[in-house]
């Protein structure tokens, strides 16, 4: 993928003052499914600074994102008032509630705004032509604003009305999120510096394999943990015991493997149990798993050699963990892997989804070059895929500059 070129809201300027800004954001936040309570803002937090810079110039600033999956009805409980709740304490002022995203109501709200002011919509997905990509409803999205801003890197693999559909009925820039996020994750795909280790976790290897295929010409190394190895593993003659194998996808592993040419490693040793559950045993097994045995977790002896190589790395890429992380006992190999990142000199990316959730809970966010907010995004940019909605942006109108060429925006222009 190229690197995008496109205008941000920072080529506005001050031209936004008073205008209405129709924003997209990612505000997919997880919620905790007895309370209902938002158990990790990251998403929010990170769309702050392309927030504040439009309230900042006076501009009235509509946020509009989908919250879980209502399959297009009205869910109470995704309801966007309690991400709009949070958000009011994050930026330490009011923020507004909308009860639709679409009609009279919504835009007479907006019509009411003062410079300044942010009006949170309801949940976008609460009606299907979001997804369908419906153009009266991007229309009628479009009908109250001056300007779009998208600055959902997390939807942006999306052609949906809310992120590709709208552009084609206001003048369109990113937000500072979504350059952020390709001016690091190109770090990966463009000229990237050596060593250059790419780290591949989660269940299973057709999620990763544009990923993988794409990273096999730039990195010098790929490491490759959870569920998914045992495929490779298998194709290799290795017994993997009752371990998670796609049978499917075993001449794909054999494939890639020899397309790699020894740049892929696979695990030496592993933890395994005899069952998933909160209760199981955890047996360090080397190389072979017996049968009866399930492999949950990579090895001390395999993490230590990842650690190795991480710290070795002028950039690495980690996308997925590299245990099972639902149980306690098998989420160490994940947890070295994240702290060795941590410690690491050079250019650290940290893919989006629960390698995201794994970093915050740990702490250790700050430590990162780049924690995305982008899962499946992530893995499409990192696989050479085009993003409909960046692709969108690059076709949008170019809008012209309006001054405050020299205004201090995040991260500079």
């Amino acid at each position: 993928m190229e690197t995008m070129a496109v205008r941000t809201i920072q080529d506005l300027g001050d031209a936004i003052a008073g205008k209405a800004i129709l924003m997209r954001v990612d505000f997919n936040v997880p919620l905790d499914k007895k309370t209902g309570r938002i158990t990790n803002d990251l998403r929010i937090r990170q769309a702050l600074p392309t927030i504040r810079y439009a309230v900042e110039r006076s501009a009235r600033t509509v946020l509009m994102s989908h919250l879980g999956r209502p399959r297009g009805k009205a869910a109470p409980e995704l309801s966007m008032k309690k991400v709009a709740e949070r958000l009011s304490e994050l930026l330490d002022s009011s923020v507004g509630f909308a009860p639709d995203c679409v009609g009279h109501e919504v835009r007479k709200m907006v019509a009411e705004m003062a410079g300044g002011e942010v009006l949170v919509l309801e949940n976008l997905r609460f009606h299907p032509e979001e997804e369908d990509n419906d153009p009266e409803f991007a229309r009628e999205l479009a009908s109250a604003a001056d300007f779009y801003v998208n600055d959902a890197f997390g939807t942006a693999h999306r052609a949906h009305a809310s992120t590709e559909g709208v552009t084609k009925f206001l003048p369109s820039v990113a937000g500072f999120l979504i350059r952020k996020e390709v001016q690091y994750l190109s770090k990966a795909t463009e000229q990237p510096e050596h060593p250059f280790v790419a780290i591949m976790g989660g269940a299973k290897v057709k999620d990763k394999i544009g990923a993988i295929r794409n990273l096999l010409d730039a990195a010098d190394l790929l490491l490759i943990g959870g569920a998914m190895a045992y495929t490779f593993l298998k194709y290799r003659g290795i017994p993997v015991g009752d371990s998670m194998v796609e049978e499917d996808k075993l001449e794909l592993a054999g494939e890639l493997l020899r397309r790699a040419g020894g740049k892929i490693v696979l695990p030496c040793d592993h933890l395994c149990a005899e069952e998933i559950g909160e209760d199981a045993e955890p047996v360090a097994v080397e190389r072979e798993i017996p049968d009866g045995m399930i492999g949950l977790d990579i090895g001390p002896k395999t993490a230590g050699l990842y650690e190795k190589e991480i710290a070795g790395a002028r950039l690495v890429t980690w996308n997925g963990p590299v245990g099972y992380m639902e149980i306690d006992v098998f989420a160490g190999g994940t947890r070295r892997i994240a702290r060795a990142m941590a410690s690491c000199a050079g250019t650290c990316i940290v893919g989006g989804g629960e390698t995201a959730e794994i970093v915050e809970e740990l702490g250790l966010q700050d430590e990162m070059s780049h924690v995305s907010t982008g899962g499946g995004a992530c893995l499409d940019f990192l696989a050479g895929k085009q993003l409909p909605a960046l692709a969108a942006l690059q076709q949008a109108g170019k809008v012209e500059c309006c001054g405050d060429q020299d205004s201090a925006g995040p991260d500079g222009c």
